[in-house]
């Protein structure tokens, strides 16, 4: 199976978070089927929550395959070094770590904690609030090795931000030139009400060009109009025709709780071939 350069390493690998929540005895090894797989390229990272990794190190073995590992950092920057220092223990390489910015904490203090605490050449992604600290905390990312990270969705409706919101958040990083990368939600290749929750959900092939829009100009309505697209097939040739490596250096990847809905969607959309039977879920 041939993953275009749109997908490649897009989907993280967040098994072990809702709704999937997966236990960590069935989501490491199901991630290694996923990285062995005929659809491998599609898969980025494995996730977890820094509270899992005493857990984590029970189910892997020195002498496998070394996994790529994000972990994700609820406490807030303040625990960044003993985070990094746990990982360190463990066999993977540290691929990344997303951090949450605790209520109240203004955009300069956010960076100097960061400046304190974040090892040495790993990827940290800031999760940006949905509050009125938003602009100042992506002004203060230009020039940083930090990222930004977008929640576009949860187990809660008020969780999934509108279309109009969203594409303030995009258009913001890509004017400032941070690359970013989004978590929960994205459960779709395209725009969708779940028909289980009735939550409305953003679809990752839209996101892929708004972000193609906006880094040729487009105002936040263009953007928010893309993100309510609909039209699985339009999207589609729209994802053909965009420029994969700028659009992919701008957004890097999305968590997602299953590998493989991502890829029976653009199996449908014809955008990679069909999905191999017995591939891991």
């Amino acid at each position: 199976m041939t993953i275009p350069a749109f997908a490649a390493g897009l989907c993280d690998d967040a098994a072990v978070f809702p709704p999937g929540s997966m236990p960590l005895a069935e989501a490491v090894p199901a991630h290694l089927r996923h990285k062995a797989s005929r659809h491998a390229a599609l898969v980025g990272s494995f996730v977890v929550a820094a509270p899992m990794l005493k857990e984590l190190g029970t189910r892997l073995d020195g002498d496998g395959p070394v996994l790529d590992l994000v972990v994700t950092v609820p406490a807030g920057p303040g625990a960044l070094p003993d985070v990094a220092a746990e990982a360190a223990a463990l066999p993977v390489r540290l691929a990344g770590i997303e951090v949450a910015v605790p209520p109240g904490l203004p955009a300069a203090e956010l960076r100097d904690a960061l400046d304190r605490g974040a090892p040495e050449g790993v990827p940290v992604f800031v999760e940006v609030p949905r509050d009125e600290r938003r602009p100042e905390i992506i002004a203060a990312l230009p020039g940083t090795p930090y990222r930004a990270k977008f929640r576009t969705g949860g187990v809660e409706a008020a969780l999934h931000p509108g279309e109009t919101e969203l594409a303030a958040a995009i258009k913001a990083v890509v004017d400032a030139g941070v690359p970013f990368k989004a978590t929960a939600g994205l459960h779709h290749a395209v725009r969708n009400t779940d028909p289980g929750t009735g939550f409305e959900q953003h679809g990752f092939l839209n996101l892929l060009l708004a972000v193609d829009a906006a880094l040729g100009g487009a105002g936040e309505e263009d953007l928010a109009a893309i993100l309510a697209r609909r039209d699985g097939t339009g999207v589609a040739v729209g994802i053909t025709n965009l420029d994969a490596s700028q659009v992919r250096a701008r957004f890097l990847s999305f968590g997602t709780c299953s590998i493989t809905d991502p890829l029976t969607d653009l199996a449908a959309l014809g955008l990679v071939a069909e999905a191999i039977e017995g591939d891991p879920s």
